[in-house]
Order: structure tokens, then sequence, then C-alpha cells
């Protein structure tokens, strides 16, 4: 199924094709922080539709996983996984048809990583 989803401001559009199957909420230093649950989807299953030069890239510890977080209004929208180069992490709370709350995560042990 398709999914729409932006950061608050709008400025970073994007879609994703997925049935919101693998939820997940990391405990990594970063994600902790955040405190948002993830939908995992293969990169193909991801399009930036707007907004590349809007996104702001952080990484940290080993330089592998890429955060991406719209630069005008801080919205964490996506990353590229560190344990999974074909992998993609998407907030689930960018998703326009989404309410977050009504979804289940499981635990993605990004702790044990660093």
């Amino acid at each position: 199924m398709l999914h729409k989803g932006s950061c608050h401001c709008k400025a970073i559009e994007f879609e994703i094709d997925s049935d919101l199957e693998k939820i997940m909420q990391c405990n990594c230093s970063i994600c902790i922080r955040k405190n948002a649950k993830m939908i995992m989807v293969p990169k193909s299953n991801f399009k930036l539709l707007k907004g590349k030069e809007d996104l702001s890239l952080y990484q940290f510890n080993l330089n592998l996983a890429e955060h991406f977080f719209c630069k005008h209004c801080g919205i964490y929208t996506h990353h590229n996984r560190r344990t999974d180069p074909n992998g993609m992490g998407i907030n689930l709370g960018c998703l326009d048809d989404v309410d977050p709350l009504d979804y289940e995560a499981g635990l993605n042990d990004g702790r044990k990583l660093s």
C-alpha cells in the first residue's frame, strides 16, 4: 500500500510502499532521544518527492547510519540503516494517513551496537 508523508512544515515530502507490518522503536542514543516509531522498508520502497535540498544529515559513532532531518522544522523523517544497507527506517509519525499511537512497536536493540 502506498503512503505519503512529510515533515511538519511540508518542505520534505515522500512516499513509501509498505504494509506497515515491521514497526520498531530503537534504544540507541539518538533514537531514545527522538522517541519515534519507525517503519522499516527496503530503500527501493521509498521515494523522495520534494525537499532533497531541505534535508540535513546527522551521523555519529561509526558514521554508517544516515539520519535525515528537515533543516527548517527539525523533524526526523527517515534514516538509512547501519545494520541493513538496503533498508531504511521511516518516521511513522510523518505518514499522512497513520496515527503512530495506533501501532505497537517491536524493539530494535541499537544500544548493543554502540
